[in-house]
């Protein structure tokens, strides 16, 4: 058993590779819906990844900016692969995760978005 400590000090001991994901279903099912990442120690992981430690873990949904910053990254990415498979040989740039929501830089060549 590993001890998973929370936000308001209480400590949940879990079995040895469960997720925050699990833990996120065990406090509710509402909160599991809402979750977008987790914050391990101060460090920013997916949902899936495996505890295999004591740890301090916050549960991040779009009301934070890690969870918020989360979903943005990875709607770049998305947005990303839905350009290339649409306009295929672009040259993508960057695409990061911005203040208040994302973009992705990118050369479309001889295409063009009207």
């Amino acid at each position: 058993m590993i001890k998973v400590t929370l936000p308001d000090g209480s400590v949940k001991e879990v079995a040895k590779g469960t997720n925050s994901l699990d833990i996120a279903k065990s406090i509710s099912e509402g909160l599991a819906r809402k979750v977008l990442a987790a914050e391990i120690n101060g460090e920013i992981w997916d949902l899936n990844r495996s505890l295999n430690n004591d740890v301090s873990l916050k549960l991040l949904t779009f009301q934070d900016n890690g969870g918020k910053s989360t979903l943005w990254h990875s709607s770049a990415h998305i947005m990303a692969e839905a350009l290339e498979f649409y306009y295929p040989g672009i040259n993508l740039a960057i695409g990061p995760a911005i203040e208040n929501g994302f973009y992705y830089d990118v050369d479309f060549k001889d295409y063009s978005i009207t």
